[in-house]
């Protein structure tokens, strides 16, 4: 039996969202653990170890458990990068994908705040991953990531 040796494609997905609100105020909720609870309801998604509520920070970890197509599914990330206030890294440690990485980047504007979202992943299961990518998987990727950005944005925007 021959096992396939073609290199993992990794997925990219690459967001802007503008928010009238301090660049300090967007960093801060960008890593709010309750918010980002609060923001992907619909999937059950919620904190189970490491770093369960508030501001996550350089090194912590979270794992997330939630259900996505059916399943439920369990995910850790690592902050791997932290220059407040203008970019953080998450990481998978284990879980579903093969691997993914996600920089937030923060950049002040004379309205308040560009977000930029830079997500890849390169799925698991090979050539299957890679069809169930093209599939769904990076349209469900790219929701969820509008979702959060949604909810953080209405919140960052409320008067305090």
């Amino acid at each position: 039996m021959v096992l396939s040796t073609a290199p993992a494609t990794m997925s990219r997905i690459r967001l802007e969202t503008s928010i009238a609100a301090p660049v300090e105020r967007v960093f801060a909720l960008a890593r709010d653990i309750d918010l980002h609870q609060r923001s992907v309801a619909h999937t059950d998604e919620r904190a189970i170890a490491g770093r369960m509520s508030g501001r996550i920070r350089p090194g912590e970890t979270v794992t997330w458990m939630a259900r996505h197509f059916g399943r439920t599914w369990s995910l850790t990330s690592r902050i791997t990068a932290f220059e407040p206030p203008t970019m953080f890294v998450d990481e998978q440690v284990s879980g579903p994908f093969r691997s993914f990485r996600h920089e937030h980047r923060f950049q002040p504007t004379a309205g308040g705040t560009l977000m930029t979202d830079d997500w890849q992943h390169v799925a698991p299961f090979g050539a299957l991953g890679r069809l169930a990518d093209r599939l769904f998987l990076d349209r469900h990727m790219r929701g969820l990531l509008r979702t959060r950005n949604t909810t953080l944005r209405r919140e960052a925007e409320a008067p305090s």
